[in-house]
């Protein structure tokens, strides 16, 4: 199972940027699926998690400001990013669980920044 993201980079303080994550290789269905970030000297944590039936949860620093989602038929992930604020700069990193294992995307790089 691979997992590739995309969407990062440098955008102003309350602007806005779109991550995308695709799995691929032999698998039929993803379960969950998530994004999570580690910003420079902190611990990874959960951005917002997504079922394969659309239940969501998000952390409470991004709530009413990131909307995540799903399209199951492409087995994509998206981390829609709204209202951003320079303590949102971290490596972003998407999660899916496949057959009762998770796997790890390559990070994105998000800067806000003015």
């Amino acid at each position: 199972v691979q997992l590739q993201a995309s969407g990062g980079g440098l955008v102003q303080p309350g602007g806005s940027l779109r991550l995308s994550c695709t799995a691929s290789g032999s698998i039929f269905s993803v379960n969950g699926m998530g994004w999570y970030r580690q910003a420079p000297g902190k611990e990874r944590e959960l951005v917002a998690g997504i079922t394969s039936g659309g239940s969501t949860n998000y952390a409470d620093s991004v709530k009413g400001r990131f909307t995540i989602s799903r399209d199951n038929t492409k087995r994509t992930v998206y981390l829609q990013m709204n209202s951003l604020k320079p303590e949102d700069t971290a490596v972003y990193y998407c999660n899916a669980v496949v057959y009762g294992m998770g796997y790890w995307g390559k990070g994105t790089q998000v800067t806000v920044s003015s």
